[in-house]
């Protein structure tokens, strides 16, 4: 179902706030947004460092993100509002959550744009590993484009364990889309499929963190 003309409009206004935040806080500078494409459904793919990675993630494009979060994001009522109204919906992540993976479908379906980290959980250090294969399955299932994205600076700021945020530049660099390989209509995804197109993610990740890490670190 597309959203409503009050939904977009909510969105738009908390987007706005988080935005400009992001650049008076942390002078966060966007490289190559026109690679996010313009219509039609696709999964954005970031590097995970912070707890800010995901209104960071919304400064990429003015199009409403769909995004899955972690189930403790909404365990207070502003909190529930704040990242539902940004456009979140959570996920149980102690097991397999088909109601969540069902609303990423929906997301799709309805031309949506849906961010998933790819790394599943905030990780630490330079290093891109360890990727789940659920943005690979999604993005084969609905033969819908992957665009990878490198978030640099955010773990200088807000680390896991660190309570305050410091004021320190942020970059984030939007890498081209990938496509999923194409199969006939009906057939299901190929575990090959998934494990490649993973391995394609993983590498175009890694390049654009390490390149948005350099470029917050010079500023």
């Amino acid at each position: 179902m597309p959203p409503s003309r009050g939904e977009l409009l909510a969105y738009g206004f908390v987007r706005a706030l988080v935005a400009g935040l992001s650049r008076l806080l942390w002078r966060i500078t966007i490289v190559h947004p026109e690679r996010v494409p313009a219509g039609g459904a696709c999964v954005l793919a970031p590097s995970h460092r912070s707890l800010l990675d995901t209104p960071f993630l919304a400064c990429v494009t003015r199009r409403r993100i769909r995004f899955m979060g972690k189930a403790e994001m909404w365990k207070y009522g502003w909190s529930a509002k704040f990242f539902s109204t940004l456009g979140g919906f959570p996920v149980d992540r102690g097991g397999p959550d088909r109601a969540a993976m069902r609303a990423a479908e929906a997301a799709l379906a309805g031309g949506e744009p849906l961010g998933m980290f790819p790394e599943g959980t905030r990780r630490s250090g330079p290093v891109v590993e360890d990727l789940h294969h659920g943005v690979a399955f999604v993005a084969a299932r609905m033969g819908v484009p992957i665009v990878p994205i490198g978030i640099g600076g955010s773990e200088h700021i807000l680390a896991r364990g660190r309570r305050l945020p410091k004021l320190s530049r942020v970059v984030v660099v939007v890498g081209e889309p990938i496509q999923p390989p194409a199969r006939a209509p009906g057939a299901s995804v190929r575990r090959g499929d998934v494990a490649a197109l993973t391995e394609q993610l993983r590498e175009a990740v890694q390049h654009l963190f390490d390149e948005a890490e350099a470029a917050a670190l010079a500023r």
